[in-house]
């Protein structure tokens, strides 16, 4: 929680206002909230499982539901496909509330008909957002911003992130999160940029999550995850002047279980890996895709993951963080 304002007074009592004044402005923010570990389920394809049968199997608790898209200009819909409530998303997330457990819901994506290309402007978006919160009430919002409709068009990707600062304002509980693909190293160009904007506008981003898949990251995705991890450590403190453990505690990872689209691989050993670097760390958040996709097969689909493991080990290895 961030320090209160007779907190400050207390502690530095005989100060003038102007060196109060000071001081707040260049302090740290507080550490954020960390949020439970919350992979991603998707009811549009991959033979979605029933989600409290994985809580059972697993002890996962949250699940980051996807994806929320436009149904037509800036109207909310699950998939451009279902409506906002009365669906199978609806049942899903009112049977993971009923049996203790919290949503995230995500928006965007790599792909399908996007929000932030067909809402006007911040306030429109910010509008729509606000009818998926008001609808479901989630722990946090996260916008999986990919491609170049959103990612690569700096237009939009102001937009969104005007929009973002708005519901942050509006909805001081929610977590905001944003998640991005990156190279081995860190962030790339568009990515440094959407932290660099982040900050000059004040957004008030919980939580900035890379993807650490599909970028090239060879043999070893332990290390490349790490490594990519370390350069958005180094990306927000360059931004905001935050020290280590600030920056950790604004960070996210969300990987891809199995093997990739490019042909790298994460084992459930790498998995257990990169929760540990996680949980070592503070950061904020750890998810991945998929739930649906958390079953051994040979050949990587929409509902396995193409390496051998158990049934939902991704899972409940993201259920320790």
């Amino acid at each position: 929680m961030r320090r209160t304002a007779s907190a400050v007074l207390s502690a530095l009592a005989g100060l003038s206002l102007a060196v109060l004044a000071v001081q707040s402005a260049s302090a740290s923010p507080a550490l954020q909230a960390k949020l439970p570990g919350a992979p991603y389920l998707y009811e549009g394809w991959g033979n979605p499982p029933s989600a409290t049968d994985v809580m059972n199997q697993t002890g996962i608790k949250s699940f980051t539901m996807a994806f929320m898209l436009s149904g037509g200009g800036c109207t909310p819909s699950w998939d451009s496909q279902r409506p906002l409530t009365g669906g199978v998303d609806e049942q899903t997330i009112n049977s993971i509330k009923g049996a203790g457990g919290s949503v995230e819901i995500s928006f965007g994506g790599w792909s399908g008909n996007k929000l932030g290309p067909n809402c006007s402007d911040s306030n429109a978006y910010a509008g729509a957002v606000q009818q998926v919160i008001d609808a479901y009430h989630p722990i946090a919002v996260d916008f999986d911003i990919e491609n170049s409709d959103e990612f690569e068009n700096e237009a939009v990707q102001d937009r969104i992130l005007g929009g973002l600062k708005i519901i942050k304002q509006n909805n001081p509980d929610t977590a905001v999160v944003v998640t991005f693909g990156t190279g081995t190293t860190g962030p790339t160009y568009y990515g440094t940029r959407l932290i660099n904007q982040a900050a000059s506008m004040g957004v008030g981003i919980d939580a900035y999550t890379i993807m650490p898949f599909d970028f090239g990251g060879g043999a070893d995705m332990y290390a490349s995850t790490v490594s990519a991890a370390e350069g958005l450590k180094d990306a927000l403190k360059s931004a905001n002047g935050w020290d280590d453990a600030t920056a950790y505690a604004h960070m996210g990872i969300s990987g891809m279980n199995g093997m990739s689209d490019q042909s790298e691989v994460t084992t459930p050993q790498i998995w257990q890996q990169v929760t540990d670097y996680a949980n070592q760390n503070g950061l904020a958040r750890l998810a991945f895709w998929s739930v649906n996709r958390d079953h051994g097969c040979a050949t990587a689909s929409e509902s396995c993951s193409g390496i051998d493991q158990g049934d939902f080990e991704f899972t409940q290895i993201t259920a320790g963080f």
